[in-house]
């Protein structure tokens, strides 16, 4: 009688992980991980919660955030406003405006992802293949922008005539774009 309990519940664990392995979503990257959890925590692919985009145009991070993607999106808030300019953000960190790669580095030293600004191009070599869990960078050899919390971080797609670093809640065709992501995130 206890042996057979003991079959039931092993067939039960086993179904149980071939249900999640079925449900799991299919364009969760193989990469993507605890985002800073321990082992014992990580939640595997599932989506993360989204940020909250202000009227200022400051996002506020979701609460479940890891503390490196809270410092992303804390980094990418102080250069919101800043004008684009061509190679802005590649000599300094602290620079007049920025260019697209130049914001994207700006908002990944912010999480200390990165210890240098990089160009678009360089940027399809960096981090981990495929779409991350909490951050994504899409990148071609002459754009850059990234997907962080469920928000757009880029330079272009501006309503109303602003230019520059901006977060953009509609998200862009990526069509022609490498997507990499730093590992765990």
């Amino acid at each position: 009688m206890q042996r057979m309990l003991k079959l039931k519940v092993g067939m039960a664990c086993i179904s149980a992980l071939l249900a999640v392995a079925v449900v799991a979503p299919g364009s969760a990257s193989a990469g993507c991980g605890g985002g800073g959890l321990s082992p014992a925590e990580i939640d595997v692919c599932t989506p993360t919660a989204k940020a909250k985009l202000l009227a200022n145009g400051m996002l506020v991070p979701p609460k479940s955030a890891p503390p490196r993607v809270q410092a992303v999106i804390a980094a990418a808030n102080k250069i919101r406003s800043k004008p684009y300019v061509f190679g802005g953000g590649h000599a300094r960190w602290w620079d007049r405006g920025y260019d697209c790669s130049g914001a994207v580095s700006y908002a990944l030293h912010g999480g200390e992802f990165i210890d240098s600004p990089l160009p678009s191009g360089p940027m399809a070599k960096w981090g981990e293949e495929g779409e991350g869990r909490w951050i994504t960078v899409f990148t071609n050899p002459g754009h850059a922008y990234a997907v962080i919390a469920g928000w757009r971080w880029d330079t272009s797609g501006d309503s109303g005539g602003e230019t520059g670093p901006r977060w953009h809640e509609d998200l862009r065709d990526n069509v022609g774009f490498v997507a990499r992501h730093p590992t765990g995130y």
